[in-house]
């Protein structure tokens, strides 16, 4: 792994904004997968903010989300497509066959996971995943437990984050939320993983699972077995690691 540590919040979003343009200019038709989240508003600001200064051409690139709400309408502030579409496709003009997104609303949730890694796998699979981190060592929507050999599917929301969902949305209680997200195993199959994280109240977890044991306790402890793995932090996540580790 490759350990990268930013002084401060602004130098980590320009940083990570940088390392998405990259992959961008390295690579004309790149497969970027993206999360949502307080810790990502700022890099796709600054990525929006350089393509508007210096435009470039995105034609060809493609983006998609590591998960996505389900059982909620896609109109919805937080459902993931709202987010990045506000975020880093409208304000770059990704055209939106270029935009792959499973759908908020199924009859078939099963089949749209299916559907979701074929158009994926169509244009070469992912080159690049900017990777959050949930403070219970989530990625995606892959909570605790899941299995490293998972393969996109529909996981249980976080209890605390369904119930602001629900305060926000007012959906009625017998309408079960869930989050359709690709499997562990699909985001290890990712040409590049960059693992993310800023703000003090990470440091404990990227301790557990960029020092600890490798388990499904702690999904995201599974990046330290990929070939190709970035962790970039800022000052405030880094900071149970530093002086453990050699960092950038």
């Amino acid at each position: 792994m490759k350990i990268t540590i930013t002084k401060n919040e602004h130098e980590f979003d320009i940083t990570a904004a940088w390392r998405i343009i990259a992959q961008m200019l390295e690579k004309a038709n790149a497969v970027i997968g993206l999360s949502t989240g307080q810790t990502t508003i700022g890099m796709h600001g600054i990525v929006s903010k350089i393509h508007a200064q210096y435009p470039f051409d995105v034609s060809k690139i493609t983006l998609f989300n590591v998960d996505e709400l389900t059982n909620l309408p896609r109109e919805y502030s937080g459902s993931c497509y709202t987010m990045i579409k506000n975020q880093l496709a409208g304000p770059l003009g990704i055209p939106e066959e270029n935009f792959i997104m499973p759908p908020t609303l199924s009859d078939d949730f099963e089949s749209e996971c299916v559907l979701f890694e074929k158009r994926l796998a169509e244009r070469g699979g992912a080159d690049l995943q900017m990777l959050g981190i949930g403070l219970n060592g989530h990625i995606g929507i892959n909570q605790p437990g899941t299995p490293f050999e998972s393969e996109t599917w529909v996981s249980p929301m976080d209890p605390d984050f369904e119930a602001r969902v629900r305060r926000e949305t007012q959906v009625p209680p017998h309408i079960v939320l869930g989050g359709l997200t690709r499997g562990i195993k699909n985001i290890m199959h990712t040409r590049k993983l960059i693992l993310i994280a800023k703000g003090s109240n990470k440091a404990d977890i990227i301790e557990q699972a960029i020092l600890g044991p490798v388990t499904t306790d702690i999904p995201a402890s599974v990046v330290q077995l990929h070939p190709n793995c970035e962790i970039l932090l800022d000052a405030d996540a880094a900071a149970k690691i530093i002086g453990k580790i050699k960092a950038n």
